[in-house]
C-alpha cells in the first residue's frame, strides 16, 4: 500500500535535500527491506572542508552477502573510521559559527558503537530534526514498495544529483576558497546557519 508520506532511504549524515523531504511531509518511512545497493548516500556522506568536498564512508558488513537488506547491514569497527569522521568534521567546521554549541551530541553520537546501520543513521538524523527544530516523525517499513514516480529513494543518490530544486545559498566556511558547496550533508548547514538552518532548506 502506498503512503501518503515519502519512503526514504536510511542516510548517514543525511544531506539538505534529505532533510528538505522531512521538513516538506513531516513524516516519512524509512526503507528497511530493500537489498542494500553500493556506493550510495546510505552509508557515505559529503561535507565541504578546506581541500574541497570529502567523502566520509561506514564500512558495512553485509550479513547475508549481496543479498542483505537494509535491516540486517551491520557496521565494521576493525578500522577507527568513527574517530577519523569526527576529526575530519572537527577540522572543517571548528571554525563555523555555531560548531560550538552543537559539537558535544553530534560527538557523542558518533563515537558511540553502534551494531547495525540503521540505528547510527537514524540517531544521526534525528539529532538533526531535533536542532533544526523540525516537526517530523520517522518510522521504518515492514515491506518493500517498489519505487513510485518521483521516489526520494532513487531521486536522492550520489551518482545523478538533483538539479530541478533551488538551493539557498548561506555562508560556509570554505565559500572564499570553493564557492557554495550544495547539498552536502545538512550538518554543514547546522554548523553555518544555526537556529536558522531550517529556513535554509532547498525547495523543489
Amino acid at each position: 500500500m502506498d503512503h501518503p508520506y515519502p519512503t526514504l532511504s536510511t542516510a548517514y549524515l543525511p544531506s539538505t535535500l534529505y532533510m528538505a523531504h522531512l521538513c516538506r511531509y513531516g513524516k516519512a518511512a524509512i526503507e528497511m527491506c530493500e537489498t542494500f545497493p553500493k556506493q550510495t548516500f546510505r552509508n557515505r556522506a559529503v561535507i565541504a572542508t578546506g581541500n574541497g568536498p570529502l567523502v566520509l564512508t561506514v564500512p558495512i558488513v553485509r550479513t547475508h552477502g549481496n543479498h542483505t537488506l537494509t535491516r540486517d547491514i551491520g557496521i565494521s569497527y576493525q578500522e577507527p573510521w568513527n574517530i577519523r569522521h569526527w576529526r575530519a568534521i572537527v577540522s572543517a567546521y571548528n571554525a563555523a559559527p555555531y560548531f560550538l554549541y552543537y559539537r558535544d551530541e553530534l560527538e557523542a553520537i558518533l563515537t558511540r558503537r553502534y551494531d547495525w546501520l540503521v540505528e547510527l543513521n537514524d540517531a544521526l538524523t534525528g539529532y538533526l530534526v531535533q536542532k533544526m527544530k523540525m516537526d517530523c516523525t520517522l518510522s521504518h517499513t515492514e515491506e518493500f514498495l517498489p519505487p513510485a514516480d518521483h521516489d526520494p529513494r532513487v531521486e536522492i543518490t550520489a551518482k545523478h544529483p538533483r538539479t530541478d530544486w533551488q538551493f539557498p545559498r548561506y555562508s560556509q566556511v570554505f565559500d572564499t576558497l570553493y564557492g557554495f558547496q550544495p547539498n552536502v550533508s545538512a550538518i554543514d548547514l547546522l554548523f553555518n546557519a544555526g537556529p536558522e538552518a531550517k529556513k535554509y532548506l532547498p525547495t523543489p
